[in-house]
C-alpha cells in the first residue's frame, strides 16, 4: 500500500487533486521506466546484430546503454520509494507490537532519507563539477544533463521517505497505526 493512500484526512478536493497528481506522477515514472528499458533492449540488440553479421557496430551505443542503465537504475528506485518496497533487513518486527513496528519504521525512515539527502548533495556536487569542467559524452554532447538524474532521484527518494515518516508519526500521535 502506498504512503499517499494512507494519507491523513484531507478535504475532498485537496485529496482528488493529491491522488490525480499521485497517478499522473507514477504514470509518468511507469512510461519512462519502460522507454528507457525498451531502448537498451533495442540498442543492445542492434548492437550484437551489427558486430555478429556486420562486422562493425554504433560508436556511442556503449556509453548510450550505460547512461541507460544509469537512468533505469535511479528511476527505479524513485518508483520502488513511492510504495516504500525497497529492500529492507526486518529482524524485529515480529517481536515488537504494532506501535514498535511504527516507531522502527519512522526511524528507519528518517535513516533513510539523510542517506537519500546526502547521495543527493554529493551527486549535486558530482553533476556540478562535470559541468564546470566540461565533461562530455556521446560524442560532443556535454554529460551533466545525463548525470542530473542522480541528485534529482535521491532528493525525490528523500522528499517520499519524508512524507512516509511524517505520516506514520502523525498517525502513531493519534494513536492509529500506519503498517
Amino acid at each position: 500500500m502506498s504512503w499517499s493512500q494512507q494519507a491523513p484526512d484531507q478535504s475532498a478536493e485537496s485529496g482528488g487533486i493529491l491522488r490525480r497528481a499521485e497517478r499522473i506522477g507514477r504514470g509518468l515514472e511507469n512510461l519512462l521506466l519502460a522507454i528507457i528499458l525498451f531502448a537498451m533492449i533495442g540498442l543492445a540488440a542492434y548492437q550484437v546484430v551489427l558486430r555478429n553479421v556486420m562486422g562493425s557496430g554504433i560508436g556511442w551505443a556503449d556509453e548510450a546503454l550505460r547512461l541507460m542503465v544509469l537512468w533505469a537504475a535511479i528511476v527505479g528506485a524513485v518508483a520502488a520509494s513511492r510504495d516504500n518496497v525497497h529492500l529492507r533487513i526486518d529482524l524485529l518486527s515480529r517481536f515488537l507490537s504494532r506501535n514498535g513496528r511504527t516507531v522502527t519504521a519512522v526511524v528507519v525512515d528518517l535513516f533513510t532519507v539523510g542517506v537519500a539527502g546526502v547521495l543527493a548533495w554529493y551527486s549535486w556536487e558530482f553533476v556540478a563539477e562535470s559541468r564546470e569542467f566540461g565533461d562530455q559524452i556521446l560524442g560532443d554532447l556535454p554529460v551533466w544533463p545525463f548525470q542530473a538524474v542522480l541528485p534529482v532521484g535521491f532528493a525525490l527518494i528523500a522528499y517520499r521517505y519524508l512524507i512516509g515518516a511524517a505520516g506514520r508519526l502523525l498517525a502513531l500521535m493519534r494513536g492509529g497505526v500506519r503498517s
